[in-house]
């Protein structure tokens, strides 16, 4: 039995489910905390599990519709962002560009609410 991985398709953030992440050792930033200031009110719900590959790999499931994580390294999300373009999403860095790797943050959601939450988070 073998069946394509494929983003969520849900369409609205108040049924949205967020992964978020913020860095390690109680390091969290000013911007990690606002950021999820922003969506508290705008989703359904939001999950830390601490892992930032394993949040990638569940938005790339659909079983998140979205994740956003700072103070992170390449190896915690170079295989998760290659999941999540294959699997239908999209994935930019905290700046709304392509240098994910090298800026240590990610933003990554379905095809149907990467915009909405890229207005919110990215601005």
């Amino acid at each position: 039995y073998q069946r394509r991985v494929r983003v969520s398709g849900r369409r609205h953030l108040d049924e949205a489910v967020m992964a978020m992440g913020t860095p390690y050792r109680h390091q969290a930033d000013a911007n990690a905390i606002n950021h999820t200031s922003r969506l508290a009110g705008k989703v359904a719900g939001m999950r830390r599990f601490g892992s930032a590959a394993l949040d990638l790999a569940y938005v790339a499931a659909g079983k998140f519709e979205g994740c956003f994580a700072t103070g992170l390294k390449a190896w915690d999300v170079a295989a998760g962002i290659l999941m999540v373009r294959e699997a239908g999403g999209y994935v930019c860095d905290a700046n709304g560009g392509q240098d994910i790797l090298g800026s240590g943050s990610i933003l990554a959601a379905n095809d149907h609410l990467f915009d909405p939450l890229s207005k919110i988070l990215i601005g």
